[in-house]
C-alpha cells in the first residue's frame, strides 16, 4: 500500500505544481471559456487543466517504474503503454477541441482511435464472469471494448459543468475502485505476497491527479479541465476497470458473487455521469435536437435550480457518487444485508441533503402569514 500511496503523492503533486504551466499556456493559446447562456460561471475562465493532469499520471507511472513492488506490473509493459499512450492521444485530442472547439465527429473519430490504440495493446474485454461461468472473447468482445471507452469519455465530459465537480467525482469513485482492485488482488495472490496491480496503480494515478488538480479547479475555478481533462478521466478510468475484469478468472469459488463487482462498480461510479448524459440525449432526442446540443436541464443544473449554492451542489454529487461507489465495493467485504442495510441510511440522508431548499420554500408561507 505504501507503494501506491507514493504513486498518488507523486501525481497529485505534479498535478499540483504545473496547473497554473497549462493555465498559462492556454490563455497563450487562447483555450478560453466564454461565459454562455448555459454556464453558471461568471467570468471567461482559460481551461487545457487535462495537460496538467496527463503529466501528473506520466510522470507518477514513469517514476515508480523501478520500484521492485511493481516489477510484475512493468515485466510486460504492453497494457500499461496502451493506457497511457492512449491517455496522451486523448488528451491531444481534447486539447485541439479546447482550442479550435472542434466538431462532434471529429471528436468521435479521435477517441474512436484512442480506444482501438488500447484494444491492440491488448487491453480488452475478453472474459465477463456470466452465470456461474467465464464467456470467452471475440470480435464482439474489441467492439464492446472501444463502446465503452468513448462512453465513459463523453459521460465525463457531460458532467463536467461545475467548478471541482468531474475531477471530484473521479477522485472519489477511483478511491473506492481502487481499493477493490487492491483487496482484489490481494486476496488472488494470499500466500505470495505479490500484491502489484496494474488496474490499482492506473487508478490510484488517476486519484492523485485529480486530487492535486482540485484546489485550482474548486469554486470559484481558475481553471477549468476542459475537453482535455474530461475524456482523459473517462479514457483512464474505463481502462482501469477493463483491466479489473481480467482478474476475475482468478477469484474463488467463495468470492463468487464479488465476481461481478468489475462490471458492476464502474457503473456505480459513473452513474451520475451516465445517467446525466443518457437524460440528456433522451431529452434532446425528443425536442428534434442533436444529442449533442447544450441546454441548462443538466443534474448539476437541477441542483442549482432547487436552490443550492454552487458548492453545495457540487457536495451533494459528491456524496451521491461516495454512495454508490463504496457501496457496491463494500460488498466484497461485508455482507450483501450489511451493505444493503447502510447504502439504505446513506441513500435517505444523501435525499434530504438533496431536497433540503424544498423545505425552506414549503416552510417560507406559514411564516409569512404569521401575524
Amino acid at each position: 500500500m505504501r507503494v501506491y500511496l507514493l504513486a498518488l503523492f507523486i501525481a497529485a503533486s505534479v498535478a499540483y505544481l504545473t496547473t497554473p504551466l497549462a493555465r498559462w499556456f492556454a490563455l497563450r493559446w487562447g483555450a478560453i471559456t466564454a461565459v454562455r447562456d448555459r454556464d453558471v460561471h461568471a467570468v471567461p475562465t482559460p481551461r487545457l487543466g487535462g495537460m496538467a493532469m496527463f503529466a501528473a499520471i506520466l510522470v507518477a507511472v514513469v517514476m515508480v517504474s523501478r520500484l521492485p513492488f511493481l516489477e510484475s506490473v512493468y515485466a510486460n509493459p504492453r497494457a500499461l503503454v496502451g493506457i497511457v499512450g492512449g491517455a496522451g492521444m486523448v488528451c491531444a485530442l481534447g486539447v485541439a477541441d479546447d482550442i479550435w472547439d472542434l466538431d462532434w465527429l471529429t471528436k468521435l473519430m479521435g477517441q474512436v482511435l484512442a480506444a482501438g490504440f488500447l484494444v491492440w495493446q491488448g487491453v480488452r474485454l475478453y472474459q465477463l464472469p456470466i452465470g456461474g461461468g467465464i464467456v470467452g472473447s471475440g470480435g464482439l468482445w474489441t467492439f464492446l471494448t472501444i463502446l465503452t471507452v468513448v462512453i465513459a469519455m463523453n459521460a465525463v465530459n457531460f458532467v463536467d459543468g461545475l467548478d471541482g465537480l468531474a475531477a471530484g467525482v473521479l477522485a472519489i469513485g477511483g478511491t473506492a475502485f481502487f481499493l477493490y482492485a487492491y483487496l482484489l488482488t490481494r486476496d488472488v495472490n494470499s500466500g505470495t505476497y505479490a500484491y502489484a496491480s496494474l488496474a490499482a496503480l492506473v487508478l490510484v494515478v488517476l486519484v492523485g491527479a485529480c486530487v492535486g488538480f482540485l484546489p485550482h479547479n474548486v469554486y470559484p475555478a481558475r481553471i477549468f479541465m476542459g475537453d482535455s481533462g474530461a475524456m482523459l478521466l473517462g479514457f483512464v478510468f474505463s481502462a482501469a476497470a477493463i483491466v479489473v475484469t481480467g482478474q476475475t478468472e482468478q477469484v474463488l469459488d467463495r468470492q463468487r458473487f464479488p465476481a461481478f463487482l468489475p462490471m458492476v462498480l464502474p457503473f456505480a461510479v459513473l452513474l451520475l455521469p451516465l445517467l446525466d448524459m443518457g437524460l440528456a440525449i433522451i431529452r434532446r432526442v425528443g425536442k428534434g435536437k442533436s444529442p449533442f446540443h447544450p441546454d441548462r436541464m443538466h443534474l448539476h443544473h437541477r441542483l442549482l435550480a432547487l436552490g443550492h449554492s454552487h458548492r453545495r451542489a457540487v457536495a451533494i454529487m459528491y456524496v451521491w457518487t461516495a454512495v454508490f461507489a463504496f457501496g457496491v465495493a463494500a460488498l466484497y467485504v461485508w455482507s450483501t444485508t450489511t451493505v444493503l442495510l447502510a447504502c439504505g441510511v446513506a441513500v435517505v440522508v444523501a435525499t434530504i441533503l438533496t431536497l433540503g431548499p424544498l423545505r425552506g420554500r414549503a416552510a417560507a408561507p406559514s411564516l409569512e402569514s404569521t401575524p
